[in-house]
């Protein structure tokens, strides 16, 4: 503990207002308490309790002397239960790192995020899962881990579910993330499933930046410091072309095509493997690596990887 101010501490306006009115003046006085004991006394949610240790405490500087691909190489995998996708990805999804899953709708993304929880419930692996469109309830999430014959009865234990559906909301949540993952250290992976919905509410360019600069930052921290894996979902949208190819406002008779609804600098690129699903039939398609720790984007090639699939039983394999 220091005799820093409160006041300095990067936490939200009541909460700082809810500190100085009990008293709470500089970090040493909270030497004593607990986040339990703060949060009866400032009548606060312990999240936000939490929060107010986690600002207290020292950042620690991350090692920068190792390469992504050595980092790489000493990480831990998980199968994403989707052995095309495995395949891009190299064996599996390591810890530590962001996949990113983009899709049109029925594409089977939100499918393929499902399965990889029960993988890493399969390893006793507690998951942290927020769907932002109602796309996957726990019950959807309970069938899959179900289909499995060795599954356990008691796996949805392990599954912590949370649905909310506005960028306000999602701002609180980053705030309160990293106290999350401290309270709950055994949580090996996060699941944003439909992160774009959010943002189909009208923003100023200015906000949507700020809140995805902030969501980058956090993962970022979350990915490196804590070891968190995170599997984002979204749908991909509709984008009129020029005459020269390029997006942009055309005429009506243009031509249009499906992107990514986030750009590929809006996660953290030495973290990240971005994906994309590509239906050609109503049972076949392609899943193709857009960008990865170790594939700069833009530049030929134009992606890092191509793996076909099909789907049987319903199942993208």
């Amino acid at each position: 503990m220091s005799d820093r101010l409160l006041s300095t501490l990067s936490l939200p306006p009541p909460t700082l207002s809810a500190l100085a009115g009990a008293g709470y003046e500089t970090v040493n006085d909270l030497s004593n308490a607990t986040p339990q004991q703060l949060s009866k006394d400032l009548n606060i949610p312990l999240p936000a309790s939490q929060a107010v240790f986690s600002a207290t405490r020292p950042s620690v500087a991350l090692p920068m002397t190792q390469s992504a691909a050595a980092m790489m190489g000493t990480t831990k995998q998980y199968s994403t239960g989707c052995p095309p996708l495995d395949r891009l990805l190299g064996g599996g999804l390591k810890r530590g790192f962001i996949l990113e899953i983009n899709g049109p709708p029925g594409s089977g993304k939100e499918q393929i995020a499902a399965i990889a929880v029960r993988a890493f419930v399969e390893c006793k692996q507690e998951v942290l899962f927020v769907d932002m469109q109602n796309m996957v309830l726990p019950a959807t999430i309970k069938r899959t881990m179900m289909r499995n014959p060795t599954a356990n009865s008691d796996g949805m234990d392990l599954v912590r579910y949370l649905a909310f559906h506005t960028t306000a909301e999602l701002v609180v949540f980053m705030r309160n993330l990293t106290a999350y993952l401290e309270a709950y250290p055994a949580t090996a992976l996060l699941v944003l499933n439909s992160l774009a919905f959010p943002f189909q509410a009208d923003m100023a360019l200015k906000e949507r930046y700020a809140i995805l600069d902030r969501l980058k930052q956090t993962l970022a921290r979350a990915c490196t410091s804590l070891g968190l894996t995170v599997i984002i979902t979204s749908q991909l949208v509709t984008k009129m072309l020029e005459s020269h190819g390029e997006p942009g406002s055309a005429p009506p008779a243009s031509k249009a095509t499906m992107i990514p609804s986030f750009a590929s600098n809006n996660f953290p690129s030495g973290r990240t493997y971005r994906v994309i699903i590509v239906p050609q039939t109503r049972m076949t398609g392609v899943m193709r690596l857009l960008s990865s720790p170790t594939h700069v984007p833009n530049r030929a090639p134009a992606f890092a990887g191509e793996e076909p699939y099909q789907r049987i039983r319903g199942v993208i394999s």
